[in-house]
């Protein structure tokens, strides 16, 4: 039980960790298209992005699964940049903001899981260097997924927490609120691919 705390504190300080801050803008971006009374909705979109990093990360920490590291390091941002430029067209018309198209919602739950898949497999270097060579695994892999996604969840709960106090207390405009939240994702999104190393060598 106390090794199963253990990986399970791991998963969720990997998660807010302000130092490893691309998974947090990942999550930010998904979200910033949502308000607090949205929140089935959210449920749903972190449950894809759940499902999606949970497959993944399981699979490479098996080592069923191969992968460049500074290829998936690289790729992780760029799903970050592709789903706050996506924000940009989301819900133009902001009497429907409250209630997103079925299509929308549905397409944005995809973007989720797909990209959650890319994510695990960062989620997983991190993880197979905890375990080293630990013979059993499933534990240690079970507890800190479970870490990972209460870190999630406290990170949703902040986003429409900060959201709320915005468009209620600040009177901000949903769209301007999406567009400014985007924006400042996208461009540190932009900042972490440009400073990538990948990117370096190729340049």
């Amino acid at each position: 039980m106390d090794d199963f705390l253990i990986y399970l504190g791991l998963g969720f300080d990997h998660i807010t960790d302000p130092g490893g801050y691309d998974h947090v803008l990942f999550v930010v971006a998904l979200c910033a298209v949502y308000t607090a009374r949205q929140w089935r909705q959210v449920l749903v979109l972190v449950t894809a992005f759940t499902l999606g990093h949970s497959i993944t990360l399981a699979l490479a920490t098996l080592r069923l699964v191969a992968f460049r590291t500074d290829v998936v390091e690289l790729l992780i941002p760029v799903t970050i940049l592709i789903t706050a430029a996506v924000n940009f067209f989301f819900q133009e018309d902001t009497s429907r903001f409250a209630t997103p198209q079925p299509r929308r919602a549905v397409g944005r739950y995809m973007l989720a899981g797909g990209f959650g898949l890319i994510h695990g497999l960062g989620f997983s270097n991190y993880l197979r260097s905890l375990l080293g060579r630990e013979a059993d695994i499933w534990q240690p892999l079970l507890a800190f997924n479970l870490g990972l996604e209460l870190g999630q969840l406290l990170i949703v709960v902040l986003i429409l927490g900060v959201a709320q106090i915005a468009l209620r207390l600040l009177h901000i405009r949903p769209r301007d609120w999406v567009l400014v939240v985007s924006g400042i994702v996208a461009g540190m999104a932009l900042s972490l691919i440009i400073n990538n190393p990948l990117m370096s060598r190729n340049g």
